[in-house]
């Protein structure tokens, strides 16, 4: 920074923050969980929509991939919206447009009914979810606040996914599969009602460039392709022609972007955000712990319900554990040690200790005690992601320029539901192979139809403590990754000691009424 600028930031006055910054915080939470429990609540209700609906077996991964593909597919796209529009805007529209799709899918009389709504929600949600994330990062720029604000929003990112299987498992059991979709109807109707009253964006962070089409057409299509490549595998294998024929087409579609965005005038994504070590170090990061979560989640859940005989709403609560140990990393952890410790700090030993957690879960057998092994499990799982995630999230988006606080928070999701994407097909195709050695090399000494059914379920266990050890290595690998490529001091001071603080961040920012 020069003397004359030095000068000049030495002549402003101290930033002035929102006054209605921490009331804002509770409505972008609230819109943020609603996210979060519709990936999971609706597993639990699908096999009772299904059976309602009369949809078919091979088109049922459709109630599921309809979501990931318009989810993973818009959200560049609905973070530069949100970029353009004013995240305020976007996130309104976000929350009307995905209630509504929740009734269209809660209404649905027929599978195609239903396929469309999760479509529309994923259009919405990849609006909603980049908005949300880039209004903190832009409302809460004092170290400390964005410590507690980000711990609290980590805290649900990470724990909401459990709390949605323990309510999907009360609506389905005690009401019905379409309650699972017509509660996000009230959470929307309050988040939206708290928003437009309470939210003041700090104006001139908007990016008024014009749309970068071209950037547009080939991510959308790059990631749909990539999110259908892993879904397709699990389903039909990774030899399958065209699920090879995907995974090329997103090759392709993706290098053009990233050459598109390279040589435009206003990108959808500018380059400087992914290829910021820190940033990217941070992507890599989640992006490789979400493959290992995602799987664990449908393991567990597959367990406790086939093998144990829990019921829905005993299976959420089996969660708890974990919940509680993701509220506890990130709210009294990870928020309390952000602004002492570096980020990496936090997330490479975060991340050892969810492995740690998940090595534990290798030692499952049919009968194994929930109180002397899956508890203590899931307490270090939960404690260890919501350690890593909070800092994560934060960096993610700090020191960003304004105008590309929608994107860097976009590409946080994206990491996040690509992640997901592999971790489902790759860790579920590691489990059933296993599982299908296991009954085949022991099937033939079973000569009752009980002990039949015993191989079978030591089998489905074998096969899901085979994945979680490729679980655990990716876990090791994430925080190899943070220790190393994460270099960033902690918040407002720079590795070297020296401050951090940048033109953009010197400046006041000015709240819009």
């Amino acid at each position: 920074m020069s003397e004359t600028t030095q000068a000049a930031a030495a002549k402003l006055p101290a930033p002035v923050p929102d006054e209605g910054r921490w009331k804002s915080l509770v409505f972008i939470a609230l819109a943020q969980l609603m996210v979060v429990l519709d990936a999971t609540i609706v597993n639990i209700a699908l096999p009772s929509a299904q059976e309602d609906l009369g949809i078919s077996d091979g088109n049922r991964q459709w109630v599921v991939t309809a979501y990931a593909l318009a989810f993973g597919g818009l959200l560049l796209f609905g973070g530069r919206m949100a970029d353009l529009w004013g995240r305020k805007r976007a996130f309104l529209v976000g929350l009307i447009g995905f209630a509504a799709a929740s009734a269209l899918g809660g209404a649905a009389t027929n599978g195609a009914t239903m396929f469309g709504a999760r479509a529309l929600q994923g259009v919405f949600g990849a609006l909603l979810a980049p908005a949300a994330l880039s209004l903190l990062a832009v409302m809460f720029t004092d170290a400390k606040e964005r410590a507690k604000a980000f711990g609290i929003y980590g805290a649900i990112a990470g724990g909401g996914g459990a709390v949605g299987l323990i309510l999907g498992g009360f609506l389905t059991e005690y009401l019905d599969w379409r309650w699972t979709f017509f509660v996000n109807i009230p959470f929307a109707a309050v988040a939206a009602a708290g928003a437009y009253f309470v939210i003041r964006e700090p104006a001139g962070g908007r990016n008024r460039s014009a749309l970068d089409i071209p950037g547009v057409v080939l991510s959308t299509l790059g990631l749909v392709g990539l999110v259908y490549g892993f879904t397709r595998a699990e389903s039909d294998g990774w030899g399958d022609s065209l699920t090879i024929g995907m995974f090329v087409a997103s090759a392709v579609l993706l290098l053009s972007f990233v050459v598109v965005e390279s040589r435009v005038k206003a990108p959808l994504l500018p380059l400087r955000v992914v290829t910021d070590r820190n940033r990217g170090g941070v992507y890599l990061s989640l992006g490789l712990a979400v493959i290992a979560m995602f799987g664990l989640f449908l393991f567990l859940t597959y367990y406790l319900q086939i093998v144990r005989g829990y019921s829905p709403v005993r299976t959420g609560f089996a969660f708890l554990p974990m919940i509680t140990g993701m509220i506890v990393g990130s709210t009294q952890i990870g928020a309390r040690l952000m602004t002492r410790v570096p980020p990496r700090a936090l997330m490479a030993p975060g991340f050892l200790v969810a492995a740690t957690g998940m090595l534990l879960l290798t030692q499952m057998e049919i009968d194994s005690s929930y109180a002397a092994l899956l508890l203590p499990a899931q307490a270090l799982l939960g404690l260890g992601m919501g350690t890593a995630f909070m800092p994560a999230m934060s960096l993610a988006t700090q020191g960003v320029e304004p105008r590309d606080a929608g994107v860097a928070s976009a590409m946080v999701n994206t990491s996040q539901q690509v992640g997901g994407a592999i971790g489902t097909a790759l860790l579920n195709t590691i489990a059933a192979s296993a599982t299908t050695a296991y009954i085949a090399d022991h099937i033939g000494g079973a000569a009752s139809r009980s002990q039949q059914q015993l191989v079978q379920l030591q089998g489905m266990v074998e096969g899901y403590t085979s994945a979680i050890w490729f679980a655990v290595g990716i876990l090791a690998l994430s925080a190899a990754i943070a220790f190393t490529f994460v270099t960033a001091g902690r918040p407002g001071v720079s590795a070297s000691g020296a401050n951090d603080a940048t033109d953009d961040e010197l400046k006041v920012p000015v709240v819009a009424h």
